[in-house]
């Protein structure tokens, strides 16, 4: 299967990086490398990009996609929580900005055997973003305990159903192990009051979206990686983030707030005295969404969010 991928806030991104023909930059979650590719595009022989994914099949589609600028572009496959260490390893001591497109691709909802979709009746329950991860969505379903899946589900499904659906689960796999996205499907459905699915999306929509997140640690990635990413930005370097639903985008936007206005004194003092300095300044006071021409052209993009941090010029 063709890895096909819409880049979600394509010209958005790419304008609000500000790129410079010999600048170096990082894109940490590689995907088709749609973004990349523009990038690319823009820099001049001294200019250079580092793409990273953790996904074998965007490995693959990037190293195709990006063939012909092969002398400014860097293909490494890792999990972009280790982008500034590996990037550091090629004697990289910042850059002039980085780009993270959060979430699952397109390829990987479509692709039967990766285990995202619900709407897949017989898939394996793998939801793996990276198949070396021992951790699968099969394993979540059938050997964490209720509670576990109660929480996983409450908070990254945000679904008011968790506790019920936890419990079904339990109940289910006690005549057997859950194996299929479709028997997972099942039963998220017959934990849910009919009224509230009848109309609305798949039940099982936010149960699929939360297990994703646990067995990807996509949150704690997030929530680890940001600080580290401004850091190691040049002065006047931008990180730009694009994030599809509401956690991922509190992450991001707690995230920059923190680093624009780090002072930790109390509100009542004349002066800051805790010596904490602003690394910078959020260039998007709001996240920029989709268009509508965007969300006529892909309709996945309607969640998207687009946020950019841009560090201090001195």
């Amino acid at each position: 299967m063709e890895f096909n991928h819409v880049s979600v806030l394509l010209n958005e991104t790419i304008e609000s990086l500000n790129i410079k023909p010999d600048g170096i930059y990082v894109d940490g979650t590689l995907g088709g490398a749609g973004h990349s590719f523009e990038i690319c595009k823009r820099l001049n022989e001294n200019g250079r990009l580092i793409g990273i994914d953790q996904d074998e099949d965007a490995i693959n589609a990037a190293t195709l996609k990006l063939m012909q600028y092969n002398e400014r572009a860097m293909i490494i496959r890792d999990n972009y929580k280790n982008l500034v260490t590996r990037v550091k390893e090629l004697g990289i001591e910042n850059v002039d900005g980085i780009l993270l497109d959060i979430g699952v691709s397109s390829f990987q909802l479509d692709t039967k055997e990766r285990g995202f979709s619900y709407m897949e009746k017989d898939a394996p329950l793998d939801m793996r973003m990276d198949n070396r991860n021992p951790l699968t969505a099969e394993m979540i379903v059938n050997e964490y305990d209720e509670n576990e899946i109660f929480k996983i589900i409450r908070d990254y499904g945000e679904d008011k159903f968790a506790k019920n659906i936890a419990k079904h689960i339990v109940a289910e796999r006690s005549k057997g192990r859950i194996k299929t996205t479709g028997e997972l499907a099942e039963i998220v459905r017959h934990a849910i009051p009919k009224k509230f699915w009848m109309d609305g999306p798949n039940p099982a929509m936010r149960t699929f979206q939360a297990l994703r997140i646990e067995c990807n640690k996509e949150l704690e990635v997030l929530t680890d990686s940001i600080d580290g990413m401004i850091d190691f930005l040049a002065p006047s370097g931008r990180l730009a983030i694009i994030t599809f639903h509401s956690l991922e985008d509190r992450i991001v936007k707690e995230a920059f707030k923190r680093n624009e206005n780090p002072c930790t004194c109390p509100k009542e003092f004349p002066v800051c005295v805790c010596g904490k300095k602003s690394k910078g300044h959020v260039v998007t006071k709001k996240p920029i969404t989709p268009s509508a021409e965007e969300l006529e052209i892909n309709s996945r993009s309607h969640s998207a969010k687009l946020r950019v941090f841009e560090k201090a010029a001195k």
